[in-house]
This record gives C-alpha cells, structure tokens and sequence, in this order.
C-alpha cells in the first residue's frame, strides 16, 4: 500500500526518537549497578587505601630485584628519520633529534632491551592465563581525557568480563566468541550482560614473526596514552603481544534498556559473580567488569571444538555445493551459543553465512514468533537482543511454539527455503526447536527430509542423548509429521524423485557447561525475559541515533492508515469480529504483505485465517479511532518499506508490562492497564485450537 496523506500519514512533529579488591567486611553494600559508576569505584578505592593505612606499612616488591648487570643499555641510534605507520594506517611516528620527548625516549630505552622486551625477571610477572589482579593493572592503562583504556595481551592471555564496551585491535590479533578480530580491523561492540553466558577476550599469536614489535608498537601507544602510561606499557610488548583499544559505548538500545527500572542491572554482574568481579581496575569506567577465574566464560567441550573444526574445514574444502548445517537438541543445551560461534567461526574464512531461523521461542534476528531467512555478514558478539535487525525474508508464525499448528510451521519454512537463491555459494546454518519430544521430533525429521542437508549436528548433555540419533540409518525408517520411508523428501524441487537416498555427515556434540539442560533461574535469564529482551531491542529503533534523553513511546508521533487499506487478522486464537479491534488495541501486530490486493466495501477488512505470507517488520497498535476509521501505529520500519504492508496480523506475543506500565511521562489515569478484570468468568480467557495432528482418541473407528 502506498504512504501519502489518505493512508499511513506520520505526524507534523518529529519522532525524537560497563588491583584485585575483593570486598571487606568493614565496607558497605554495594548494589551490582553501581559497579560501572566512576565515582563508586573512586569512594571503593579511598575505602580500601584507608584500610591498608591502618596496617602495618610493609613495602612489598612486585617482582625479584633486577641485578643491574642484568640490564643491557642499548640506546637508540639519534636522527632516526625512519616513519612507522600506525596499526590502522591512521597516524606515522617519526623520531629525530628534534623530537619533543627524544629525551625521555633515550632515557627510558636505557632500562630495557634494544628490542623493547622486559629483562627475564620482569617477565616472570607475568600472568599467561586469566587477566585479574595485579597482573591487569600491570598491561592496562587509561587516558581519562580521551576517556579509553589501553590492553596489552601476551598469547593466551584471557579477559573475561561484565558490561560492554568497543573494541578495537591496534597490534596482534585477539578472538572473542571464535571471531578472529586483527589490527587494521574496524571496531566491534561487545555486548556481556548478565542475561547470558560472559564474553572472553583471547590473546591470538601474531601472524607476522618478523615484526619489529618496540618500534610498531611505540607509535601506536603514544597516540593513545600519556607519556608515563605508554613507557609502562612498552615493556610489556613481545612478538606474542596484542594491543587492543577498549572503548565505552552507548546505543539507542542501551539507553533505551536502562531506561527501565528492571534492566538498570543488565549489564552489571549478576549476584552470583559479585565476589568474583574486580572492581579496582583501569577499564571499569569504560563500563567493563573483569571477572575473576571463579567465574567461567564459554566452556567448550572436547566434541564441542571438534564438531566446530569439522564444520569449519568442510565449509573450506571443496565441497560438491555448499554446506547445509543443521543444529538441533533438546532445550537449554546451548544450540543458540554454539550457533553463534560457528556463524563467527565461518566468517573468518568468508564474508556472509546464511542463517534459517526454525526456533519461534528464542530467535537471533528478530522478535519472538517469527521464521526467517538472514544473510549474516559480521561476527555476533553478544546474545541475541543486542543484533537485532530485518531478515532478506520472514514470516510472523505469532506464537513461540508451533504445536498449535504444525502443517503452517512447516509450510512457512519451505515457503522461505524457496525463496533462498539455488546460486547461491555460501553455507546456511539451520536453527530448530527445542522440542524433541513426540510431534516436536516428528517435526526433525521432517526438516531433515526436506532441506538438503549436508551436516546434522546433535547437541545433548549428560553423557547421554534427549531424543534418539537423527543418523542417515535411522532416518530410513523414522516417521514424521508429513513424510514416511522411504521417502527421501517432500520437495521435488529440491532432489530428483528417483534419486539414491541422500547422505549427511552426522556429529553428536556433549555440552559440559554448568547449568546445561536446565533453565536459568537467575534474574534476566529465562527464556520468557530472553524474549521480552529482543522485543524492547527492536523497540529500541524508534529512538533517535543521537545522544539525548530516551522518548517514551507513548510521546512518540505514530502513523495513522485507514482500515480499510489495510486487513487485520489473529493468528494464535480464533477472536469473533466484534471483538477484534478489542484484541488489536495496544498489542504488538506484523507488519505483512498479502500476495491479493485488499478491497473493501466502506469497513474494515478483517481475516478468517492466518495467512502464510512475508512480515517486513512489526509496530505497536497504540490506538483505533473507529469514528474516523484509523489505525495509529508506532513502527521503526521505513516509509518507502510501508507502502507495501497491507496485513496487520496480530499474535501471542505480548508487549513487555514495562512498556504499558513504567514508562516515564503518563499524566492522569494510565492507559491500556486495568485491574478490574476477572478471568474466573467464562469466556474471559483466550481460546486456544489445535491445528496440528489428529489426536488418537478423535480418530474414527474403521
């Protein structure tokens, strides 16, 4: 449908749219949000020095005594006229004997090797393995002007952390989530809430053995520290460092997250890591949190990695087309963490991965409810809310289980594995369901029949597997919810009719995690905020870019369509007409096209069944003007986008109560919220319909 005055028409006014200090006794309480505030980490700092005062003063060494024989002085030739650039080519250093700080450079090289390493007793301080403590103040140092911190890592040195930041690698080479992230690189933002597993970054060794590190790494640390910080930092520079430039970042989406009272803490530790997080360190200004090695970051087991590497070389190998991954396993196994990295993974040896997304509960990309196609083309570095974004194709299911209606799961996925171009050469990554149980593995194995699939891995726990081994061998006899042996597929398109029956390699992966199997109970970890989180993400969009004061929706100017340019329908329940603009009202709708043009006779056009067709986007119904014929939507999708929407589908994912009931600025009664309501009466719930298979005891007698 077209966008002008008579139909969607937005309003005049514009839409404005994160030194090891365990605590002390003797110190008070400190909530886990405050621990990315400066000035509770300066007050912390004051505390903690007043009680070492208290003490006996005993001077302590930080390492051996460093014999004076030991060091060999080897001071730079004067009138170096040579020009080094910078790690990302942005800056060129050159020393001569004009140099401003030529002096403190030929003073400071008296102490170390003419090739910028430590003495042998220096290095002995240092750590290869968990930074926290004393040995991150040691490679870490920040300029408050600039308001970074500067990271030095030797090879399989690791930072574990809390909150978020950017991330920027200046010399080396560091992995975060199997992503391989190198000097000369773009910055990536790093999302560790407390909602999900914490992020680890690893030191990688350098590609390049021949680079002078002390003369590449200078220029790079004096453009971003002061003068004492980099001649610290120096001397912890190998062949093995990287260098890596740690940024505090702010988005719509986060000001928008910690805007709500329930999500201020999002990314502070949670409760269980409070004692483990360091709070006295260069980088917590920046919005970060170390953890200490109590805390475990991504554990990865044995088959863990191999099913990743077998993956990963077969993408690389000369394959005869490209590779159809399939994940599947029961809930809580971490299908969606080991997609994430394999996605990462893949995309250090090509530029895009597609991704198919059959789980409805807990999506990537999108909102709860919907199925999609997605070609991903940079590294996920955080959990799903903080990528959200619109897939080349989708389809809004509206539910976040399909058991009310299993031959439309199934229709939507091959109508979006249809639009998925056969030329393309890049591998595809299937997600699925967590429900391998009765109709839920039936469902498996229809998916297996009917996407060409060349690698099927199953992720269990426990030693054991949740649901049988969907091998090749077994796939010859299994039943599923359409097809039976020794049917091979239910898509002609996809495979010759006569065709031999196809093979797939066939991995089982063990997950060895803490918690595997069992659902988060901590706050901001299970599986119903998981998805409230993605939706207040794509919330998030209707804020303006710009730094400022977050805009409740209910202050923002929505679009106005007339009802009968546009059809309405419900997806998830069966709603009589009289009370559909009741169900609609302030509810979370799918922005669709119907393939038929939408014809009405002066009211509004209203749907009798749920139609399979594309989703570009979703809105907020924030209100209906029967009177005038009006809908008043709140989208964050493109105008130019709209003019094709002529559904309106309205489904059971619900709007998070903190956007009806705890956003600031509501004068007088606040709408769309009511406690005078009684669900005890007949009819006051939703009716539920199954759609799906025939139950045994409906079945007619023969």
């Amino acid at each position: 449908m077209k966008v002008n005055k008579s139909k969607w028409v937005k309003g005049q006014a514009k839409s404005l749219k994160w030194k090891d200090v365990r605590g002390k006794r003797c110190r008070p309480p400190v909530s886990s949000s405050e621990l990315i505030s400066s000035p509770v980490i300066i007050r912390m700092v004051k505390e903690h020095q007043a009680c070492v005062k208290k003490k006996p003063t005993v001077k302590r060494l930080k390492s051996k005594a460093k014999p004076v024989s030991d060091i060999k002085k080897n001071t730079p030739q004067s009138g170096l006229k040579k020009s080094h650039a910078q790690a990302n080519g942005s800056s060129v250093f050159t020393m001569n004997d004009e140099s401003n700080n030529s002096e403190d450079w030929k003073e400071y090289s008296k102490s170390i090797h003419g090739n910028g390493v430590e003495t042998s007793a220096e290095m002995e301080d240092v750590s290869l393995g968990r930074l926290e403590g004393e040995s991150l103040h040691n490679c870490a140092e920040r300029d408050d002007r600039q308001n970074h911190a500067v990271l030095v890592m030797q090879k399989d040195q690791t930072l574990c952390f809390r909150g978020k930041c950017l991330l920027t690698c200046l010399y080396g080479r560091v992995e975060v989530m199997g992503f391989t992230i190198e000097e000369g690189q773009q910055s990536y933002p790093l999302f560790s809430p407390a909602s999900h597993c914490p992020l680890t970054i690893r030191a990688l060794e350098s590609s390049d053995q021949t680079r002078d590190e002390t003369t590449e790494a200078l220029p790079i640390l004096r453009k971003y520290l002061q003068l004492v910080s980099w001649k610290k930092l120096l001397k912890k520079v190998t062949s093995h460092s990287s260098i890596v430039l740690l940024e505090p970042m702010e988005t719509p989406l986060t000001r928008f997250l910690s805007s709500f009272t329930d999500l201020s803490e999002l990314f502070s530790p949670p409760m269980s890591e409070l004692m483990s997080a360091v709070l006295d360190t260069p980088l917590n200004g920046l919005g970060m949190i170390p953890l200490g090695k109590a805390v475990e970051g991504l554990e990865m087991s044995k088959s863990y990695r191999d099913g990743l590497n077998m993956v990963v070389s077969a993408c690389r190998g000369e394959m005869d087309g490209c590779a159809v991954i399939l994940v599947c396993g029961t809930k809580n196994v971490g299908k969606s963490t080991f997609i994430r990295t394999l996605i990462n993974n893949l995309l250090n040896h090509t530029a895009s991965v597609d991704y198919l997304e059959g789980d409805l509960g807990q999506t990537e990309f999108t909102p709860a409810g919907c199925l999609s196609l997605s070609t991903v083309r940079g590294p996920l570095l955080g959990p799903p809310f903080t990528h959200q974004c619109t897939p080349e194709h989708m389809i809004y299911y509206g539910h976040p289980s399909c058991e009310t209606d299993l031959e439309r799961y199934l229709e939507s996925l091959k109508s979006l594995w249809c639009r998925r171009s056969r030329s393309r050469a890049t591998p595809i990554i299937i997600n699925t369901m967590g429900w391998v149980k009765g109709f839920g593995f039936q469902l498996l194995v229809d998916m297996i029949r009917f996407l060409p699939v060349s690698h099927v891995i199953q992720l269990s726990h426990s030693g054991i597997n949740q649901c049988p081994a969907v091998t090749p061998e077994f796939m010859k006899t299994a039943h599923g919810c359409q097809t039976r042996p020794p049917a091979q597929t239910a898509l002609s398109e996809f495979t010759e009719s006569h065709s031999p029956p196809r093979s797939y390699t066939h991995l089982i992966v063990q997950s060895e995690f803490q918690g595997v199997g069992r659902q988060g109970t901590a706050k901001h970890q299970r599986t119903n905020e998981h998805r409230e989180l993605s939706l207040l993400a794509y919330l998030s969009q209707l804020q303006s870019p710009d730094p400022g004061p977050i805009k409740p929706l209910h202050s923002l100017t929505p679009y106005q369509v007339p009802n009968t340019a546009v059809a309405l329908g419900v997806l998830h329940c069966e709603v009589v007409p009289a009370h559909m603009f009741y169900a609609a009202n302030a509810s979370l709708v799918g922005l669709c096209c119907l393939g038929e043009k939408v014809s009405s006779r002066g009211g509004p056009v209203l749907l009798s069944q749920a139609p399979i067709c594309p989703c570009v986007g979703f809105g907020v119904l924030r209100g209906i003007d029967i009177g005038r014929g009006l809908y008043f939507l709140l989208t964050p999708v493109d105008p130019s986008i709209l003019r094709k929407v002529n559904c309106l589908l309205l489904g059971a994912i619900s709007l998070p109560s903190c956007i009806l009931t705890t956003q600031p600025g509501f004068e007088g009664e606040m709408p769309y919220v009511t406690t005078d309501y009684s669900f005890d009466l007949t009819g006051a719930g939703k009716l539920r319909v199954f759609k799906g298979l025939t139950r045994p005891s409906h079945i007619a007698p023969k």
